[in-house]
This record gives structure tokens, C-alpha cells and sequence, in this order.
């Protein structure tokens, strides 16, 4: 009981047997990527209506996960803007059309995280989304998202 308390305030990192919060925060950071990138293939608004179609006939259950999957998604699409020239700034010479839509969604996710969310450690951050970008996207996208989230972590947090 006390883990799992622990890992729904982000504190799962100090821990003992934190895998088991691990994946739960890593299951979060990909249904939230599966809805930024519905969401803007459809041109649409998050809302209520979204996140219940979301979940409909998903077997999730876990109510953290929801909860994280759900502040990633709505902070992530309030900061848009912040966000996007962060991710703009540290992809010299590409511009976020000339990205692919999980990539671009998987950086802005994780800049959310990097910019917001001093609670997390951007090494966290960064390995979440190159291992959720390895099973999702392309081979080159890992070292490609790497770069940028490195130099945004970089400019956000320094050391």
C-alpha cells in the first residue's frame, strides 16, 4: 500500500521495488501518447467526451495511471505553445511539421515533463520517452528524440 501511494505522488524513484511504479508511469506516458496523437490527427480538443471514448474497451483499470496519462495530456496540450518552441529551439534546422506525428508527440510529452515537472528526473524523462519511441516509431527516432530532449534538458534544468 505504501509503494503504491508513494508512486501515484512521483516519488516512486526512492522506492524499493520501484519497476512495478516504473511501468506503471511508463504505461501512462504511452496511453497520454496515444491520445496527444489522436488528438492531432483529428484536429481536436481534449475533453471529456475524448478521454471517455479513450477508455472505452481498455482494460486499464489502475487509476494512477489514468491520472498521470491524463495531467501529461491536458498540461502537455496547455503548454502547447511553450512547449512546441522549446522543441522548435533544440531541432536546429527541422521544423515540427517535418516531424513524424509520434515523434513530435513523443517530444512534446517529454518537454512537458522536462519544463513542468521538476519532480521527475530528466534522466527519467529522457529514458521513458526513447524507450517508448523504440517501440513505437522508427529505429532512427531514438537518437533523434535523444538530441533534442538532451538539449532541452540541458537549457531547463542546468547543471
Amino acid at each position: 500500500m505504501l509503494q503504491s501511494v508513494l508512486c501515484a505522488f512521483g516519488s516512486w524513484f526512492l522506492v524499493p521495488g520501484s519497476w512495478f511504479c516504473l511501468m506503471k508511469r511508463r504505461r501512462a506516458r504511452e496511453y497520454a501518447l496515444q491520445i496527444l496523437f489522436q488528438l492531432e490527427l483529428t484536429a481536436g480538443e481534449f475533453n471529456e467526451d475524448v478521454w471517455a471514448e479513450f477508455w472505452e474497451g481498455n482494460e486499464e483499470e489502475d487509476r494512477d495511471v489514468k491520472e498521470f496519462a491524463r495531467t501529461i495530456v491536458v498540461n502537455t496540450r496547455k503548454n502547447i505553445r511553450e512547449i512546441d518552441e522549446a522543441v522548435k529551439k533544440a531541432a536546429e534546422h527541422w521544423s515540427l511539421e517535418r516531424m513524424a506525428v509520434i515523434d513530435r508527440n513523443i517530444l512534446r510529452a517529454a518537454t512537458y515533463e522536462l519544463l513542468f515537472r521538476k519532480d521527475i528526473p530528466p534522466s527519467v524523462v529522457m529514458n521513458e520517452a526513447l524507450e517508448i519511441a523504440k517501440k513505437y516509431s522508427t529505429e532512427e527516432s531514438a537518437p533523434f528524440i535523444n538530441g533534442i530532449l538532451d538539449k532541452i534538458a540541458r537549457s531547463a534544468r542546468p547543471i
